[in-house]
């Protein structure tokens, strides 16, 4: 567990937490399609759009994260290739998550669409 939000805070709080609040929004909203017994357009559109945001946001993380390091690299003459490839992985974190919780709402969407049917 510890390694969970150590990882939530090397790819910048500010973009790893509001994801994992929407994955587990997102669990929540499959978990209570499926129960639920009538088909829900609502609920498909919802995920449907709540996961795009993620997608979107975790890949805003990754720029904005860059333009950050690019300015660092800009102030020091010198760069090592150790610390440049650091920084390459903590950038690509929030859009790998996002990444994440879009497939698991897309792949809810499919369940339910497929159970609903």
């Amino acid at each position: 567990m510890s390694v969970l939000f150590d990882r939530l805070n090397e790819g910048g709080a500010f973009f790893m937490y509001p994801l994992l609040l929407i994955l587990i929004l997102v669990i929540v909203l499959i978990v209570k399609g499926l129960l639920k017994k009538e088909y829900s357009e609502k609920t498909i559109k919802l995920i449907s759009s709540i996961t795009l945001f993620a997608l979107v946001w975790g890949f805003l993380g990754q720029l904005i994260g860059m333009i950050g390091g690019f300015d660092a690299i800009d102030s020091i003459d010198t760069i090592s290739p150790a610390v440049l490839a650091g920084g390459l992985k903590i950038s690509l974190l929030p859009p790998v998550f996002g990444t994440v919780v879009f497939l698991i709402g897309r792949l809810g969407i499919i369940a339910l669409t497929w159970i609903k049917k």
